[in-house]
């Protein structure tokens, strides 16, 4: 698939060499290489010749063929020195003739040494002309190294910190120069060590405090961060939990979250997911194309398990998009809050108006006084990706109705501007609606169901089998409420219409709609007005947040989940059940074959007797703390079943509330991304790594 190097501007083509002789040659040896037909016999790509021919030999997967990396790199594109297109652009397929091979490495004159011998060339950037003219002694080479090491140690403090680096103006006589040069300059001052290093007394004016600089610097220890993880991550079983979001520069991007256990080292392909968790995004969970469906195209065990703290959270943006009443509430929330909430002025009134009222409902003896009873409340901004949001922003203008009238009374008799005087004269004709009034209690009584489960499921310590009841209770009550709760709610709406002089609905007279007309001017079935709320509303909105809740917790990742805590150690193993453990090992059927499912039964029953009869694991408190102490007694290795069925528990993406609030980080940094929220793993990262990707990442004047 990639361009010739030709193809790229001259300028450009060392830097691009570069970088792919930094990533080195493709090379995915856990790939299962397919078999075809050669000569009358099945041949195949070998991995092993990676080992013999490893710096050059690159496959590719989607064309199942093998390349040269350093042919392409600097092949000629024409005459007798081209080498031919082979290993560059068509790939060698002919598995069964290994020797043409060593045959296009050829002689030391070959067309591949002599490419091999520019590749070696370029990064060695002793030879480049640039390095040639600047000749160095140690004592200038130990001075950058000094100098770039504390610009290294500056950037390294402010990525742990996740602070910006660069100022209003970088210039000497500024004095909003960013926390970069800010920093340098104070570690200067009080360290003569370091003052005679940078800034103005670096090594020939290299002071290395350059934005480009700054950015090479972060780019080399993210990729240094990222190397690190998959070095740890080795050929493991892993999970993704993926979200998008904009970053500070408005521009769209897609974090991806690793959830594993062991860390030993190697690369991972998608063959080892064994867990995916999204914000339910269609894009990203789609039945037929979203990325969840794409991944479980390539495989099966990569179950999706959506994340538990933003489930309700998109159930209800989903029916505030697909219902237009509902849409319209929160649309109307959105402006009411813009015009009596906007101005300092007009939210002190609110204020007022409100402390006002309740001072009158309690001298009426309306509302019930004692201590924490009648706090001052205000209007709140409704927002899809704040949990609760909408539900309290709903009680809030219950509470406060009274007062918001008053306020947007005030607004049109008063305001000099006509164009808010307006606004707020149609927001009265929409708040003062029986419409208005049936459609606010009804999702108030929606979410209220709803939000207990997404407080419970918020939860860093959630109990799977609590939280698994607890979405059933949910479901439960919403199914009550849609077989008996019509004539409460307008037990309800009817009192609070009455109370502030809205025109009740007839429910037996025919519907019209708003705009004072039958439906498509009475070319449809004309409806009464009960059928309107109670099936169109009522129902309609019920059954999306039932539909929802079915959909996000289906019956796989359900079984999934109740199987998990049967690993759960608490009181001695209480919850443990060996089918249970077996079915949930079934789902993974490229882990446990036939036999391995038989070997696993044997091993839990004596792993349960033995669990249960040491003191060492008499007092764990979760999956987590006995995974750590299986692998500090070395039982992993005598009960490597049921230690792998426990690895494939751990990283299925449930209790995901730390994972979202490093995808709202994401917002503001890009590669600071990952290093601040990765601190463990960037703290261990030597800086002698950091100085020699940077230093390899282009030419530099100054040579180590």
């Amino acid at each position: 698939k990639r361009i010739k190097i030709s193809a790229y501007h001259p300028n450009d083509r060392d830097k691009i060499r570069r970088a792919y002789l930094q990533r080195g040659p493709c090379q995915p040896t856990l790939h299962n290489f397919p078999q075809r037909n050669i000569g009358n016999s099945l041949r195949r790509f070998c991995p092993s010749w990676f080992n013999e021919f490893g710096n050059w030999l690159e496959y590719s997967i989607e064309k199942d063929a093998a390349f040269c990396l350093c042919c392409y790199l600097f092949r000629h594109d024409f005459g007798k020195q081209s080498g031919g297109d082979t290993f560059v652009i068509e790939g060698f397929t002919n598995w069964n003739k290994k020797e043409r091979l060593s045959s296009h490495v050829g002689g030391p004159n070959s067309p591949h040494n002599i490419a091999w011998r520019k590749c070696q060339d370029l990064m060695n950037q002793n030879q480049h002309i640039e390095v040639a003219i600047s000749k160095q002694f140690e004592q200038v080479r130990d001075l950058y190294r000094r100098c770039l090491t504390t610009s290294i140690d500056c950037i390294h403090f402010l990525l742990k910190q996740g602070l910006a680096f660069r100022g209003d103006d970088e210039s000497n006589n500024s004095v909003d120069q960013g926390n970069f040069l800010e920093l340098l300059k104070f570690l200067a001052e009080h360290n003569e060590s370091i003052n005679h290093i940078v800034l103005e007394n670096a090594p020939e004016n290299h002071q290395l405090i350059a934005p480009k600089i700054q950015k090479d610097i972060v780019n080399v220890v993210a990729l240094e961060t990222t190397n690190a993880i998959i070095t740890n991550l080795g050929d493991e079983l892993f999970a993704i939990i993926v979200d998008e979001a904009r970053d500070i520069s408005n521009k769209e991007q897609m974090a991806i979250a690793l959830h594993y256990v062991n860390k030993k080292g190697s690369i991972v392909d998608i063959s080892r997911i064994r867990g995916q968790g999204y914000d339910g995004a269609s894009n990203m969970q789609g039945e037929f194309c979203g990325l969840k469906s794409l991944i479980l195209k390539e495989n099966s065990s990569a179950f999706y398990v959506h994340c538990f703290a933003h489930q309700l959270q998109l159930t209800l943006v989903a029916i505030a998009k697909n219902h237009i009443q509902v849409a319209s509430l929160f649309n109307l929330a959105s402006t009411l809050l813009n015009v009596v909430g906007g101005f300092c002025t007009r939210h002190d009134m609110l204020r007022e108006k409100q402390i006002n009222y309740v001072r009158e409902a309690l001298g009426k003896g309306e509302i019930p006084s004692g201590q924490g009873l009648n706090q001052e409340t205000s209007l709140k901004r409704v927002v899809d990706t704040r949990w609760g949001s909408h539900y309290a922003t709903l009680i809030n203008l219950i509470l406060m109705y009274s007062s918001i009238i008053d306020v947007l009374e005030i607004i049109k008799e008063d305001e000099s501007n006509a164009d808010q005087k307006a606004e707020a004269n149609g927001l009265l004709h929409l708040l003062e609606d029986f419409d208005f009034a049936f459609t606010l209690h009804l999702m108030k009584n929606v979410l209220g169901i709803s939000n207990e489960l997404s407080q419970a499921l918020q939860r860093k310590d959630q109990d799977i089998i609590n939280a698994m009841n607890s979405v059933n209770f949910t479901k439960l009550r919403l199914q009550t409420m849609r077989d008996n709760g019509w004539e409460s709610l307008l037990q309800e709406v009817n009192p609070f219409c009455n109370k502030h002089f809205i025109n009740i609905s007839n429910m037996e007279d025919i519907f019209f709609a708003s705009e004072g007309r039958s439906r498509r001017g009475g070319k449809t079935q004309a409806i009464t007005t009960k059928h309107h709320y109670r099936v169109e509303l009522f129902y309609t909105v019920v059954d999306m947040q039932l539909q929802e809740l079915k959909d996000r917790f289906t019956e796989t990742n359900t079984q999934l989940l109740l199987c998990m805590d049967c690993l759960n150690p608490t009181s001695l193993f209480s919850s443990f059940d060996k089918a249970r453990l077996i079915e949930f090992a079934k789902f993974y059927p490229y882990e446990f074959s036939a036999i391995n499912l038989v070997m696993l039964d044997n091993q839990l029953e004596t792993y349960i007797i033995d669990m249960r009869s040491n003191v060492e694991f008499s007092s764990l408190k979760g999956i987590k703390n006995l995974s750590e102490k299986l692998v500090e007694t070395e039982r992993y290795i005598v009960y490597p079943l049921v230690y792998l069925v426990l690895k494939l528990a751990m990283i299925l993406p449930v209790a995901t509330i730390t994972v979202e609030r490093v995808f709202s980080a994401m917002k503001i940094v890009k590669n600071r991304l990952l290093t601040y929220i990765e601190k463990d793993v960037f703290n261990k990262i030597d800086n002698e790594l950091i100085i020699q990707r940077f230093q390899n990442i282009k030419s530099r004047r100054e040579q180590l």
